[in-house]
Parts: C-alpha cells; sequence; structure tokens
C-alpha cells in the first residue's frame, strides 16, 4: 500500500456522505485534506474538526465545482497551504429525483446543471490539480465518483444516469490524455445508504428501495459511504500501475438488471 503521510488530497462534495467518510479515511492514513462544500458549511467544519482529530491539517473551501474560477481558487488554496496536491476525489455531485418515464419532468436547465456538477466540475478539478501532479516526483492519482446509473441506465433520473454514463467515459479519456504522471479511475457505486437518498426518495420509498436492492445483490448488503470509501481508497493507495478502470461498488446488484426505480 502506498503511503500516504503528509500526502494532500481534494475530496469535492466532502462536508457528508461518500465524500466524508473518504475525507476520514485518508486522515486517519496521515493524509491532509481540503474539505470542499457548496452549502453545507456546518458539515464541512464537522468533517474537518473529524480530521484534525487524528493529526492531520484539514483546509475548509466553499465552493461550487461547476464554477472553474471556484475550481481554480480550490486547488490554489491548497498549494498555499502544503505547496502539493496528490489525490483528487471528484465526489461533487447532484441530481433531481424523477421516474424515468415522467419524460416531462426533467427541462434543458435541469440537464445543464446536473451536467455542470456532476461532468463539468469533474473536468475542471481535473484540469485545475493536473499541472500540479505532472511536475510532481511520483504524479497523482484522480477518482471520479461516478455510479451504475451511468453504466445500466438506472438511478435517480435519466438525466442523472446520463451524467455518470459521461463521468465513465471521460475516466477513459483523461487516463490516456494524463499518463504517464496522472492514474484516472472511476469507482461506481450502487445504492448508498444515507441521508441523500433518504431525502431525495422520501422514507417510505427509500426504505422499499433499499431493502429491494438488498435482495436483489448477489452479496445481500447495499453500499454505504465507508465501503465506497474503501473502494476509492484501493485506487488511490493500491497497485500504482491501474488507470482507465472502473470499479463497481454494490453488492452485486448490477448482476440482476431490474431498474432500481420500479421495485
Amino acid at each position: 500500500m502506498k503511503d500516504l503521510t503528509n500526502r494532500v488530497a481534494i475530496i469535492t462534495g466532502s462536508s457528508s456522505g461518500v465524500g466524508a467518510a473518504t475525507a476520514r479515511l485518508l486522515s486517519s492514513l496521515g493524509c491532509n485534506v481540503v474539505i470542499n462544500y457548496n452549502s453545507n458549511a456546518e458539515g464541512a467544519h464537522q468533517v474537518a474538526a473529524d480530521c484534525e482529530e487524528l493529526g492531520v491539517q484539514a483546509l475548509i473551501f466553499g465552493a461550487n465545482v461547476a464554477a472553474d474560477k471556484e475550481c481554480r481558487a480550490m486547488v490554489a488554496a491548497a498549494m498555499e497551504k502544503w505547496g502539493r496536491v496528490d489525490i483528487l476525489v471528484n465526489n461533487a455531485g447532484t441530481t433531481k429525483f424523477v421516474e424515468h418515464s415522467n419524460l416531462d419532468g426533467l427541462s434543458a436547465e435541469d440537464f445543464q446543471r446536473i451536467y455542470g456538477v456532476n461532468v463539468i466540475g469533474c473536468y475542471q478539478m481535473t484540469r485545475a490539480v493536473s499541472a500540479h501532479m505532472k511536475a510532481a516526483e511520483d504524479g497523482g492519482a484522480v477518482v471520479n465518483v461516478a455510479s451504475t446509473a451511468g453504466i445500466t441506465g438506472i438511478g435517480s433520473s435519466i438525466a442523472y444516469a446520463a451524467s455518470k454514463g459521461a463521468m465513465v467515459t471521460m475516466t477513459l479519456a483523461l487516463a490516456r490524455a494524463l499518463g504517464p504522471k496522472i492514474r484516472v479511475n472511476a469507482v461506481c457505486p450502487g445504492f448508498i445508504e444515507g441521508e441523500w437518498l433518504r431525502q431525495g426518495f422520501g422514507d417510505e420509498k427509500y426504505e422499499a428501495l433499499l431493502q429491494s436492492n438488498r435482495e436483489a445483490a448477489v452479496l445481500g448488503v447495499t453500499a454505504t459511504p465507508a465501503t465506497v470509501a474503501d473502494a476509492i481508497l484501493v485506487f488511490i493507495s493500491g497497485p500504482q500501475v491501474i488507470t482507465g478502470e472502473t470499479l463497481i461498488v454494490d453488492g452485486g446488484r448490477h448482476l440482476s438488471m431490474t431498474p432500481l426505480t420500479r421495485r
């Protein structure tokens, strides 16, 4: 396993959920972290405090990754504080919860907003760190948090599924473009237990989907923020010869192709 002591990681959308779990995990391994938030400042401060209790430094930075100027400012802040950026986890994401059969439920503006964060934000953040990672002796690692929605066409909305599919494709393109100094990989979680999906679907539907996903998964489990963070760590500190790969994290749920939103 690669030693992460005194390395620097930027984790977008890390005030809660998968991003927060990833920040805590990397901190436990000695990695300094940038905690990014768009609206949840309180959550970001709590995550930063948790990370600092583990003996590392944390920088809190409010930014909307859909805005290139804010992406560049976040990277500049990390460079000013530590003089390096070794890891980027593109976790910031958004959606609109719309049944796939409801084609009138999504507007062009919905697609543009979702793509702005999920796809363009991912690209802009990668671009902002690329020169610094290329200049480093041992390069850097980028991990994109996509979704099984991008592989199977399921999930919270068609716009979301399409955006995550674009992230998977972009991972391949960026891996080719940024090698040999920068490795670019993606994780594709399925249903993730937690408040984000609970709030989006509502309690009743959330519980029904949770149960149906567990029943359909080969391993009988669904993903959690912590298990997705573990998968992200594989690409960061695991074999350094892996790039352009996508790891599905869903307990084997993708082996059953029944759409999640119809269960």
